[in-house]
């Protein structure tokens, strides 16, 4: 059974967010594809990857770069999987096709956007039925994650 989390941002934006999750996925030795709503969101993503921070690197690629297989994370505007990745980013109004494939499954959206907010509430309704196990994390007033749901 897929684990589906939910991280409605508050206080800091995606290219703040997104890098720490990733950061704790390569920790914990999982390989992850960060699937975005369009190819330039992914290209967007990927040079924030590489600039995030000055005195780290998180080892990332496209499918035009050539070794998607290899790739530790995976950036992707499909539903794709070709690192074999344990954990999927669903981010800038990506959709599941499914809810398997993957151990775990995580939306983050931002909770400025009403549009992003109804598609999450959506998703969170289609994993339910799909018998996923649930978890909605929001963002306290100092950018900590408090579990709510």
């Amino acid at each position: 059974m897929t684990d589906v989390m939910f991280y409605h941002l508050d206080r800091q934006g995606l290219e703040q967010v997104l890098p720490k999750l990733l950061e704790k996925t390569l920790e914990r030795g999982w390989t992850a594809v960060v699937q975005a709503g369009s190819k330039e969101r992914v290209d967007a993503l990927n040079d924030a990857l590489w600039t995030y921070r000055e005195d780290s690197f998180l080892p990332h690629g496209r499918s035009q770069d050539g070794f998607a297989a290899h790739e530790p994370i995976y950036l992707t505007e499909d539903d794709d999987t070709p690192n074999g990745a344990q954990i999927r980013f669903m981010v800038d109004g990506a959709r599941a096709a499914a809810f398997e494939g993957v151990d775990r499954i995580v939306f983050v959206f931002d909770g400025a956007d009403g549009d992003a907010v109804a598609r999450a509430r959506e998703d969170w309704k289609r994993a339910k039925e799909a018998g996923c196990v649930l978890t909605y994390w929001q963002q306290d007033g100092a950018g900590r994650w408090i579990k709510k749901a």
